[in-house]
This record gives C-alpha cells, sequence and structure tokens, in this order.
C-alpha cells in the first residue's frame, strides 16, 4: 500500500511539471537536444550515465538512481544562443526556358535565443523496498527552431521550422548488488510540429502544359503568370501522443570506476493536424477546378532515434575524476516527412532525409577545490547525420566541436547550485545545393554556432 501511495504521488508531480514546461517551451534549437543537465554540460556531456549525483540520471541512465541514497529534487534551465545565416544564390525555374535568378534577400540570422528546461525528482525506497529507487523527469530530448524572414532567396524550401519533443519519463532502478544496478523507464512522449515554405504557383504552372500558355500572354516579361510572380504559402501543424521505453546498466567494479550504458528506443510518431494554403487570387480562379491547393486535414509520420550511450567516470584522486563517453544516435529512423492530406485532390509531399547514424565523443573532468566548489570542464566531437544531398535550410546541419566549462557551489549539505557554457563550433561551413518540387535552385553556404549558459539547483531531503 506504501508503495502504491508514493508511486501516485511521484507520477501526479510528474505530470503536474510537464504541463509547467509544456506551456513554457516555446522554443528548442537544434534537432537532438542534450541539454537536460548542467553538471553534465560542463563536461560537453562525459560521465552523463555513469557519473554519481545527477538526478538527470532519471533519463540519462536509470540504473544510476541506485546511487542515491536521499530524495532528491533537481531543476536545470539551457538557454541556448543559435545563429545559422545564409549567403549564396539560386534560380527559379531552373532547366527551363524561363529560368531567372532567384530573388529576396539572404532569410537573416535563422536562429534564435531558445530556453530549454529540464526537471528531475529521484526518491529512494526503504524497508521492504529499500534495493529499489523511483524517479521522474520531464526534458526535451528532440526539438528545431529556424526562422527566415519573408520573401529570401530559399522562400520556397523553408520560411519556418518548428519542432518541439517533450518527453515525461517514469523510471525505476533495481540494486542487484553493492556495485551492480539496471534501471528501466517508460516514456510519454509529446511532439508538436509546424513547417511553412512559399509555393512558386507561378513556376508550377509554367510547367503545366495545360496551363503553360498563360505565362507566355502576351509575353513572358509582362504576363500576369511566371516563376516568382505569384507566391503562395503552405503551413503545415500536427500534433501526436506515443510512448516509448530506456533501459540502463551501471557496474562499479570498484570503488573508483563507474561504467555505465543506457539504450533509448525509438519513439514513432502519427502526426495529425491541418495544412493551411494561400494562394493568389489569379491563381485560385485556375486551379478552382482541380479542387487543390485548399485547406484541409493533414496527417505525417515521425520517428525519433533510438540512442545507444556507452559512459565511465574514473575518481583518480578525492579531488580529480576523469570522464569519457560515446553516444550513437540511429537517425536512420528519418527517412522522410511526407505529408499527406486529407484531400484526395492534393498529392502527398515529402521531404528526402536519408539520414545515417551519428556518434557523439566526449572526455571531461572535475576537481574539487575544496568541499562547497568544483570546477569541471570537457571536450567533444558531434557528428553530424546530414549529407549535403539531404541537408536542407530547416536544419543546416554539420559535423560540431564542443568546448564546455561549469562549476558547482554547495551552498550547504543538502543544497547545491550549477552552471556551465558550452561553445558549439561547426567544423566546417554548410553547403547547401538542392531543388525543390517547383525547381527553384538553392545554393550557398552557411555559416554558424551555438553558445550554451545553463543553471540548475539541487536539493537533497
Amino acid at each position: 500500500m506504501h508503495y502504491a501511495q508514493t508511486l501516485t504521488r511521484i507520477t501526479a508531480l510528474a505530470l503536474g511539471i510537464a504541463g509547467v514546461l509544456a506551456c513554457g517551451h516555446a522554443q528548442a534549437a537544434a534537432f537532438q537536444l542534450k541539454e537536460n543537465s548542467i553538471k553534465a554540460q560542463g563536461r560537453a556531456m562525459a560521465g552523463s550515465a555513469s557519473a554519481k549525483g545527477d538526478a538527470s540520471a532519471v533519463a540519462n541512465n536509470p540504473a544510476l538512481m541506485s546511487t542515491f541514497d536521499r530524495t532528491t529534487v533537481q531543476a536545470d534551465v539551457s538557454a541556448i544562443d543559435l545563429s545559422f545565416e545564409f549567403k549564396g544564390s539560386g534560380s527559379a525555374a531552373a532547366g527551363t526556358p524561363l529560368q531567372q535568378p532567384l530573388t529576396g534577400g539572404d532569410g537573416g540570422d535563422a536562429g534564435a535565443l531558445a530556453a530549454v528546461p529540464a526537471m528531475s525528482f529521484i526518491l529512494p525506497l526503504s524497508d521492504r523496498f529499500e534495493y529499489l529507487t523511483l524517479g521522474a523527469m520531464v526534458s526535451a530530448p528532440f526539438g528545431l527552431k529556424t526562422e527566415y524572414d519573408d520573401g529570401w532567396q530559399g522562400r520556397y524550401h523553408a520560411l519556418n521550422s518548428d519542432v518541439q519533443i517533450i518527453d515525461l519519463t517514469l523510471a525505476a532502478s533495481v540494486e542487484l548488488s553493492d556495485r551492480f544496478s539496471v534501471g528501466l523507464g517508460v516514456i510519454y512522449e509529446h511532439s508538436d510540429v509546424t513547417l511553412s515554405n512559399a509555393i512558386d504557383f507561378g513556376s508550377a504552372l509554367c510547367a503545366n502544359p495545360q496551363t503553360q500558355a498563360l505565362c507566355f500572354m502576351p509575353n513572358p516579361v509582362t504576363g500576369p503568370f511566371g516563376p516568382q510572380k505569384n507566391d503562395g504559402t503552405v503551413k503545415v501543424h500536427g500534433t501526436d501522443n506515443s510512448l516509448g521505453w530506456l533501459v540502463g546498466l551501471n557496474w562499479r567494479p570498484t570503488d573508483t570506476l563507474s561504467l555505465g550504458y543506457m539504450h533509448r528506443s525509438e519513439i514513432d510518431h502519427e502526426l495529425t493536424g491541418t495544412a493551411d494554403f494561400t494562394v493568389p487570387g489569379n491563381v485560385a480562379a485556375v486551379l478552382s477546378s482541380t479542387g487543390q491547393y485548399v485547406d484541409t486535414g493533414a496527417l505525417a509520420k515521425l520517428t525519433t532515434p533510438s540512442v545507444d550511450t556507452f559512459s565511465a567516470t574514473w575518481q583518480a584522486s578525492d579531488r580529480f575524476a576523469l570522464m569519457a563517453e560515446a553516444s550513437r544516435t540511429d537517425w536512420r529512423s528519418l527517412k522522410e516527412i511526407r505529408i499527406q492530406f486529407d484531400n484526395p485532390a492534393q498529392a502527398d509531399t515529402a521531404e528526402d532525409y536519408s539520414w545515417g547514424e551519428s556518434w557523439f565523443y566526449t572526455v571531461g573532468g572535475e576537481y574539487a577545490l575544496n568541499d562547497r566548489f568544483t570546477l569541471r570542464a570537457g571536450v567533444a566531437r558531434d557528428e553530424s547525420p546530414v549529407s549535403l544531398p539531404h541537408r536542407t535550410p530547416r536544419m543546416p546541419d554539420q559535423d560540431r566541436n564542443w568546448y564546455s566549462i561549469g562549476a558547482t557551489w554547495a551552498a550547504t549539505d543538502n543544497f547545491e547550485l550549477s552552471a556551465s557554457y558550452v561553445r558549439v563550433e561547426l567544423a566546417e561551413d554548410p553547403q547547401i545545393d538542392l531543388l525543390s518540387s517547383s525547381r527553384s535552385r538553392l545554393t550557398g553556404v552557411y555559416d554558424g554556432g551555438v553558445n550554451i549558459f545553463g543553471v540548475s539547483a539541487q536539493y537533497r531531503f
């Protein structure tokens, strides 16, 4: 009975936190978000699945929860300052007799400043269940926010992209011996996706033999129809809730060595929502008989990737600890984003991703100056799953290097504050060369980077 009441209280608390964060989580930056632990960020995420004392273990490796001997609450907030700026050019109606340079600006800075919060709760049980530890955590494991100026050169590929994914993780760990524990967790995941781009109706009409003559009346220069003359827009929005799971192991072969492994499952989403079209009046008159490009319901399938993490922490001395970690994210689950419309006259639209798997390698350490202050630092290499043929303005990604510093102040025996700073730099400037369905070709290069500032508070009862 005591166990059932405890689990009920934890579940109610976690669902309440989820509601608060869902309201406040208005933006996200970068598709995969590792920013759920300020302590780990100070080490470039090294040791996130093997280091003790961090309540984010609920999502990073639930087996580590068995190392907690007191009820712990922790709140982490990261401010992600993402910058992406485009330089390039392109052609509308590329490869046709009506080909012309793309009009518009460079889109401005497509990034933004976004707050990514996380909150975790760990409860070690006692008496008959002293080998069992329960935990709950709300976090944002994936997210994306890029926004371009209206009318920019790449408007036919992307205007706004907003992906918000929020997890509620409920987990339990079992201490099988003094040196080995296992953890299991259930993930309740909410996804909210909005994508928009411009439509070059003029190029589409000129490419269709049935309406092609409209582009030459009286001539291609002064006629009312033609490439970039008849722009509209489409915005697709969808949401879904789904379930996943995670499992973790923690082995402490000696008093100074901790080894961790965590597997997070794929999670399948079937996003349902709406597609809103804005069509110029003269184009709407031409297309009225087709029944196309009218507001309708929409559906899209999205599978978030599985993640495998291998982690080690070595307490080299009473003051110094060294951590290392390798994490594999299997982005092969994201082959394409295909949008199916309820309107039978509207053909599917699809963006080909065909991403591969990616690896994240990191080393870091921390040094205790005294009983109250701990310093930490780390470096990491974050491989991108995106290759040139599949790189789009929605996420012009490239391999990245992380450089991190952080610190913790134990204000009392029960309360501590942590802070971190991470600089993420692109290994090379990402290049873009792609052709839209309306034959708009965009070529160029991006310049970008990320600054991440984090603070957290932990209280042990």
